[in-house]
């Protein structure tokens, strides 16, 4: 089983660092829950399956100066490789346990196929379907059909860096222009339509700032431009425009930075698709730049660079 060759893995790093950071059963058969462990006695708790959403490296920048084990997925481990190339952490201080995944749930997607019924049990088969019981019955879903949008455009299965590797890696079949294929096809839309579009995402946004609080790469949120009031760049009235700016402010300080692990539209209380903005950010930066966030390990962020002339961009033609 995972679960022992992960625990077994965690065992043997846990006497080397100060805290792992983990998953265990959370407050239902439903949802997993991120764990710190300290002592060899709490190993036994961890667990690993599809339930095991959330991005556990975005508690690193926090834990700088301790020594830290911490699990990562491949979409989570891009988090890792931005954060050592923005100084965020120090690499010798973590400890990489890299976990393949051929994807994980939506918890909001099955809370949705049950109409929210109160979950009894959940389980899993080794053709990857998850079976729901709740007092009505069971019912069985494929993972394809409940995974997060980003799981179907994911290239990245197995952890790109890693120290430990539990489990067989994983290769992908999908292709860089699969992954941005939906991109693409909303952009040769009417600029209109896509105003539209967006104008209506945005109007149902409430402005609690999950998605914000969820981004790994969101580490100035003591000093974030949305609440500041010195200088006093935007207010907090609950208009388009406000949630607009706020949202393209968001975006903006994720250029070449957002590695696409969905935290921000896996909390969003209003099923807001603000992944979709960072990836459009993601692929003009792969098209003006030639960089993908948390992939290439010897890349340097366009944003941390300053050339007088961009191969790919004719400023002097426009």
């Amino acid at each position: 089983m995972i679960s022992q060759k992960l625990q077994d893995a965690i065992a043997g790093v846990s006497d080397k660092v100060d805290v792992v950071i983990a998953y265990q059963q959370g407050f239902d058969k439903l949802h997993a829950t991120p764990c710190f462990m300290t002592t060899p006695e709490e190993i036994k708790n961890v667990i690993w399956n599809p339930l095991c959403v959330h991005n556990l490296t975005s508690y690193l920048p926090s834990l700088k100066k301790k020594k830290v084990a911490v699990l990562a997925k491949g979409c989570d481990s891009r988090t890792i490789l931005q954060f050592i190339q923005e100084g965020l952490i120090n690499r010798e201080n973590v400890t990489i346990i890299g976990i393949p995944c051929s994807g994980v749930i939506s918890v909001n997607k099955i809370l949705q196929a049950i109409n929210h019924e109160p979950v009894e049990d959940v389980s899993f088969d080794e053709k990857g379907n998850i079976t729901v019981k709740t007092s009505k019955g069971e019912k069985t879903f494929s993972l394809q059909d409940v995974c997060p949008d980003k799981c179907k455009t994911c290239r990245f299965p197995t952890p790109i860096v890693y120290d430990v590797l539990v489990g067989d890696p994983i290769e992908s079949n999908k292709t860089y222009d699969d992954a941005y294929a939906d991109i693409k096809e909303f952009e040769n839309k009417p600029i209109e339509e896509r105003l539209k579009y967006w104008e209506g995402e945005f109007d149902r946004c409430i402005r609690c700032y999950a998605c914000r609080n969820a981004c790994p790469m969101c580490v100035c949120q003591d000093s974030c431009i949305a609440e500041t009031r010195d200088p006093h760049w935007i207010s907090q009235r609950a208009t388009l425009s406000e949630k607009f700016m706020f949202h393209m402010i968001h975006a903006l300080h994720l250029a070449g930075r957002c590695v696409e692990c969905g935290e921000c539209e896996r909390v969003c209380p209003m099923n807001i698709p603000v992944n979709k903005l960072k990836r459009k950010i993601n692929l003009d930066m792969k098209e003006l730049y030639n960089y993908e966030p948390g992939v290439t390990p010897e890349d340097k962020p366009p944003m941390y660079t300053f050339n007088v002339d961009e191969v790919t961009i004719k400023e002097h033609k426009i």
